[in-house]
């Protein structure tokens, strides 16, 4: 078997049609981007974290093809996509020919990037969290009335800038975000967010690494 790149699945069109529906079926329930644009930062992300803590070339590229396809489930429910996109996840890369240790690995982060029942069980899988959580940005905001923005809305638009800064000597990854407190109080962002930036610093645990978050010049966790 040849091995799958993270360039073939780019072009795959079955994952480019689920990824699109995926987040119209979003757009229209309210919630935040998880286009093109989300998926690709993503796996950027994902990849880049892994290739600053040492990690093999093998395994970012399976980082970037974990972090591409993770909400794929997202065009069944948003309820268990993360299992959901996994189950689908194994159907396609195994009809690709992809080796069944690397579908694994794929399979199992797909499964284990959301907050709520997942958890770092490989390196990939811990990137594909960090990477996930950490896509904050006011682009993400769908709703164009400010007037009815939900909490959700104010804590991506509020973000002004966010950067993860990873320092493979120190073994640091870093949430850097600069938010507009006007438009959210800092207690909002860990209202919505706590939970992610706690899966977080597992993560980073889990690659030998620490976690911190650092808004507006001040380390919070």
């Amino acid at each position: 078997m040849s091995l799958i790149t993270f360039e073939d699945i780019k072009n795959n069109k079955e994952f480019k049609t689920y990824i699109e529906i995926g987040d119209k079926h979003l757009g229209i329930k309210g919630y935040t981007k998880h286009d093109f644009g989300h998926v690709t930062k993503v796996a950027e992300t994902a990849g880049g974290i892994l290739e600053n803590l040492g990690f093999s070339k093998r395994e970012v590229e399976l980082a970037k093809i974990a972090a591409y396809i993770h909400d794929i489930g997202n065009m069944v429910n948003r309820q268990e996509h993360a299992q959901t996109g996994a189950c689908i996840c194994f159907d396609i890369l195994t009809r690709l020919g992809m080796e069944p240790e690397e579908i694994a690995i794929i399979v199992s982060s797909v499964g284990n990037h959301d907050e709520e029942v997942g958890s770092p069980i490989n390196p990939v899988s811990a990137a594909l969290i960090l990477a996930d959580k950490t896509d904050v940005r006011r682009s993400r905001v769908r709703n164009t009335d400010f007037a009815t923005f939900d909490i959700h809305d104010r804590v991506n638009y509020a973000v002004e800038k966010a950067e993860v800064k990873v320092d493979g000597v120190n073994r640091c990854i870093d949430l850097v975000l600069t938010i507009d407190t006007s438009i959210c109080p800092l207690m909002e962002y860990f209202e919505i967010f706590l939970a992610r930036m706690l899966l977080s610093r597992k993560a980073a645990d889990f690659l030998n690494a620490k976690f911190n978050l650092i808004m507006n010049g001040t380390k919070m966790l």
